[in-house]
């Protein structure tokens, strides 16, 4: 018999809103990733200096799941998460850097973030998780994956729980859909679920 987990809390990132549970956090009239991104820091008081060191991508996946594990004493969380570009968004930095001329050397602080699965590292780092990860690249938001994948983690005893989503950044335009699968919660954790958030 298959076990039934629950979705704990969910988070949404997106036209220069962030929400939590349905609730607003924060809210700017300027939809500008930068812009966004700097006043939701300030005005939800984070305390993490690197943060403004770190690709788009990074920031988008950080602050999401800095909204959810904020309270979190858990540490045994799986990541898994999303997205359809990958790290591309960064990638288009680093060949710019490659192909000027009076950049010999490209940026090592451009080409750290070239992988999507860095952004992970950065919330590991963050919230001290030592756990199962995977970045997966899809043409869509695929609940199915994320549904069954997080399930077998925590079946399988190698996470209690597991933070899920669709972190997408490219070209200035974000999308950012978290959520904490655990052995309880507030909603059953169910693809048709999943989407209805979504």
């Amino acid at each position: 018999m298959e076990n039934t987990y629950y979705i704990q809390d969910y988070c949404h990132i997106r036209n220069g809103e962030i929400s939590s549970n349905g609730k607003t956090v924060f809210k700017s009239s300027d939809t500008n990733f930068k812009s966004v991104m700097k006043s939701a820091y300030k005005t939800l008081d984070m305390d993490y200096s690197k943060f403004f060191k770190m690709d788009n991508l990074s920031k988008l996946a950080f602050m999401a799941a800095e909204i959810l594990l904020e309270n979190e004493n858990e540490k045994n969380v799986a990541l898994v998460l999303s997205n359809a570009s990958g790290s591309l968004d960064t990638d288009r930095k680093h060949q710019k850097s490659i192909q000027d001329a009076t950049q010999f050397y490209p940026s090592p602080a451009v080409f750290v973030y070239t992988l999507p699965n860095i952004c992970m590292g950065e919330i590991s780092i963050k919230h001290k998780l030592y756990s199962e990860n995977s970045f997966f690249i899809f043409d869509t938001f695929s609940p199915d994956v994320l549904h069954d994948y997080s399930n077998s983690l925590i079946s399988e005893n190698k996470a209690e729980k597991a933070l899920c989503g669709w972190v997408e950044m490219d070209e200035g335009k974000y999308d950012a859909f978290l959520y904490v699968v655990a052995k309880k919660g507030t909603f059953v954790h169910s693809i048709a679920e999943i989407n209805r958030l979504y």
